[in-house]
């Protein structure tokens, strides 16, 4: 029996009603709601006589909490947390003093930390100081989660609390996932190493390459901010596109003529001796590997460097290579359809959903060209089984691809008033 997720900030009243909702479910016999109840409630059994309390507690347990009365104040704590409420915070451990060290949303599941913690989240600084104040101690994940977030006061706050010492490498990690640049660049200002004393990368030049977050311009001033820092990254034309330098471009196709037709594999856009993962771990949506540059710049959102190269005379209809089974052969415009940044536009309604049809379609990108394409998504997004579509055109690719949160819908429009074909 699958369990529940608690949102970051989880809403006491709706629970409520999903207790209640649980009780009648139950008393009714449906089936989903008694497995779920068998799963969760401590006697493993519907008991005769079932109340409301027996429907909270297994309800609470399906969150990772272990009880009805710790899900009330894991509630509470949050919204004085988000309420900035120092008084009814402080009131709140002085009552429960456990609160104080156990996870703030009262589950292990959470990566946002007891209170503290979840407070440097929010750069809530008098929370922050009256928490080290009353006894906490995750400082470490107080200033990690403040430096992931980009919350620089906090996190210096935090880092003084904690007697000012040298971060390792480690704590780049958290502002490298979102992208954070001034969060990465407080780290190395605190004295986070990129380099080892051996001249080993220490950077998390991986989680900044691999990261689901999309925003090219802070991408790339912290990798430029590594290299200031003494990390040398290869001199490769899919690096250039990560660090958005079109100057080394320009160089590179100046030394390779064929450069703007050329397929790079997976390891070449995501290379393995920066600690980069296989084609799964490495979130992006339409496949990479194999690919051209133009079809990288669509799925990272590189417009200044998809319209340097089209101009320089990029194919738009260039084809990435096809695998002993036949799978491959698309163009940039499938990764128009599917691609990593449509997931952060679908959740925002923005406008560049369609962007990247509409310039492939304007350089004579064919809207009925046809591929064979599979993908597994990063486990983080759900249940990531490799899945198969054979013999697809753009529009099929994204009427077929299995989470819709990642297909652009503007730009299947675009692609069907241009004659695309399902």
């Amino acid at each position: 029996m699958s369990s529940r997720h608690f949102g970051v900030r989880p809403n006491l009243q709706q629970l409520k009603s999903q207790a209640k909702d649980l009780l009648r479910d139950v008393r009714e016999g449906k089936a989903s709601a008694v497995a779920e109840f068998i799963a969760f409630h401590p006697a493993g059994r519907l008991k005769p006589g079932i109340r409301l309390a027996d429907a909270q507690l297994a309800l609470a347990r399906t969150y990772g909490v272990r009880s009805w009365p710790r899900l009330v104040r894991a509630c509470r704590v949050v919204d004085a947390i988000w309420a900035d409420d120092v008084p009814g915070l402080e009131a709140l451990i002085r009552a429960h003093p456990n609160l104080l060290h156990e996870m703030a949303l009262g589950t292990e599941r959470s990566s946002w930390g007891p209170p503290m913690s979840y407070a440097a989240n929010l750069g809530r600084d008098a929370l922050i100081r009256l928490l080290h104040d009353l006894g906490a101690r995750d400082h470490e994940k107080a200033l990690d989660r403040a430096a992931l977030q980009g919350q620089v006061g906090s996190a210096r706050l935090v880092h003084s609390l904690m007697g000012s010492p040298r971060p390792d490498s480690s704590l780049l990690r958290g502002p490298a996932y979102t992208l954070s640049e001034h969060g990465t660049r407080l780290v190395l200002e605190l004295g986070a190493p990129v380099v080892g004393e051996r001249g080993e990368r220490l950077a998390p030049v991986d989680v900044v390459l691999e990261s689901d977050s999309r925003k090219p311009p802070s991408k790339h001033r912290i990798l430029e901010a590594y290299v200031q820092r003494g990390l040398t990254l290869p001199d490769t034309p899919p690096m250039a596109v990560h660090r958005g330098r079109i100057d080394l471009l320009r160089e590179h196709l100046r030394r390779d003529p064929d450069l703007l037709s050329r397929r790079f594999s997976h390891e070449d856009i995501y290379p393995p001796d920066l600690g980069c993962h296989d084609e799964v771990f490495a979130t992006h949506g339409t496949p990479l590997g194999g690919a051209t540059l133009l079809h990288m710049c669509v799925d990272y959102d590189e417009e200044e460097i998809g319209r340097w190269l089209l101009d320089q005379g990029a194919d738009s209809n260039a084809t990435a290579g096809t695998d002993a089974e036949g799978f491959g052969g698309h163009t940039p415009l499938f990764s128009a359809v599917v691609s990593q940044p449509n997931y952060w536009w679908n959740r925002s309604g923005s406008e560049r959903l369609a962007f990247w049809a509409e310039l492939l379609l304007d350089r004579g990108a064919d809207p009925n060209a046809r591929a064979s394409l599979r993908k597994a998504l990063h486990p983080g997004y759900g249940d990531p089984v490799l899945r198969a579509c054979r013999d697809v055109t753009p529009l099929s690719w994204g009427r077929r691809f299995h989470d819709p949160r990642f297909v652009s819908e503007p730009a299947m429009e675009r692609i069907a008033a241009r004659g695309g074909l399902p």
